[in-house]
């Protein structure tokens, strides 16, 4: 089976805020927000971190194997679509709605907390589970709380999963395997992950700082974002996506750009686009000289350096499994009410790096002076794990 794939609903959180009119409001705002320095996770060494602007908990109802903050982030983005789920899943019955998120932490956070004090007291706490580390965790409370009986898994595939997700589902529902699915990612923030990306030398201090020659690493960021996707109309269409792995090297990207063209030049032709088409590209943008360097090289190859582009890890941080999602959910902010066709601009410090190619980096208060109809949203992952989703407005 073939046919449009819609974008019926949406929920985001993240650290501009709660909810999509939160989100909206400190994305196109003209100062920047969003990250924050803090030491939270690392006592005596501040660092800017994407933390979410509120608590989130889960419902009272879940179980203990599924009671991570991880789930918990998940559940406060699944409050605005719920109501949007819970028809769809009435209208085609629970055996025909699919759940596939992006993640890559599950209950890392607990899993900290059991060790220390196992370390300190030769004990577990009371009930914990390793399940709660498993990373199909969130998946399988998602379609436990929602009751659905279709296909339910996980993509970890690092920073390109939260993508993934939204072009997995938009197969399943091609093949007529399913006739919704809830797609998306969620990553929260814990003290693994951010010494991991501190061990490749790989964070920043300070807010990150994406296309400048100063840039020097990523601030690390959490949240979620839930679709509800259909073959029916809806206020987004995901026009077209692309995949690939190119598989470079371990973690860090091929320089020449190829497969990050690759799967633009894909996602291009699934939706039978040219490149002149595109309205607005949300860049990977991890503020890594590795990284800025092969994408905007990619970027300037196959749309040229017209097309205006941004980067909008200064405000969210990288979320990692959940970037692609949250990015996609910004991609649904630019396309859907937006008359004036408003952009997220690209914070930076303005000292361009002579050796990338000179795009078009959007400036605070940017406008189209229209209506957009294609945003491309761009993923790239440890291990050449590429990803880009093309969405048009419906």
């Amino acid at each position: 089976m073939s046919g449009s794939v819609f974008l019926n609903a949406m929920g985001v959180v993240c650290a501009l805020g709660m909810d999509q009119a939160a989100v909206r409001r400190s994305l196109f705002a003209e100062a920047c927000g969003g990250v924050v320095e803090t030491d939270r996770y690392t006592p005596g060494r501040p660092l800017h971190l994407g933390l979410l602007p509120a608590d989130v908990m889960l419902p009272v109802n879940a179980p203990p194997h599924q009671r991570s903050r991880n789930n918990a982030v998940l559940a406060a983005a699944l409050a605005e679509p719920r109501a949007a789920i819970d028809a769809a899943i009435a209208r085609f019955g629970p055996g025909r709605v699919a759940v596939i998120l992006g993640v890559s932490t599950s209950g890392v956070e607990e899993g900290e907390r059991a060790s220390r004090l196992w370390q300190a007291e030769g004990r577990w706490p009371d009930g914990f589970s390793y399940a709660l580390q498993e990373m199909g965790n969130a998946a399988q409370w998602l379609a436990g709380e929602l009751g659905t009986r279709g296909p339910a898994h996980v993509i970890s595939t690092a920073c390109s999963s939260g993508a993934k997700a939204l072009a997995s589902g938009a197969r399943l529902l091609r093949a007529g395997l399913v006739d919704a699915v809830v797609a998306g990612g969620v990553d929260a923030l814990c003290e693994f992950t951010i010494a991991g990306f501190s061990a490749l030398e790989s964070v920043s201090a300070a807010r990150c700082n994406p296309m400048s020659v100063n840039r020097n690493g990523i601030n690390i960021g959490e949240g979620a974002a839930l679709f509800l996707m259909t073959r029916e109309p809806g206020p987004l269409r995901l026009a077209g996506w692309g995949e690939g792995s190119d598989a470079h090297h371990m973690s860090a990207p091929d320089p020449t750009g190829r497969g990050a063209e690759e799967v633009i030049r894909q996602s291009l032709a699934r939706a039978g686009l040219a490149a002149a088409a595109i309205d607005y590209v949300n860049l990977h943008g991890t503020a890594t000289p590795l990284n800025d360097a092969m994408e905007s090289a990619a970027v300037a190859q196959v749309l040229g350096r017209d097309v205006p582009v941004s980067s909008t890890k200064p405000l969210t941080g990288h979320a990692l499994a959940a970037a692609g999602a949250i990015e996609a959910a910004i991609a649904w902010l630019t396309l859907v009410d937006n008359p004036q066709g408003r952009l997220p601009p690209h914070w930076w410090d303005g000292a361009r790096d002579p050796q990338l190619p000179a795009l078009h980096l959007v400036a605070p208060g940017q406008r189209l002076g229209r209506s957009p109809r294609h945003v491309l949203s761009q993923s790239f992952a440890f291990g050449g794990s590429n990803a880009a989703l093309l969405f048009g407005a419906a």
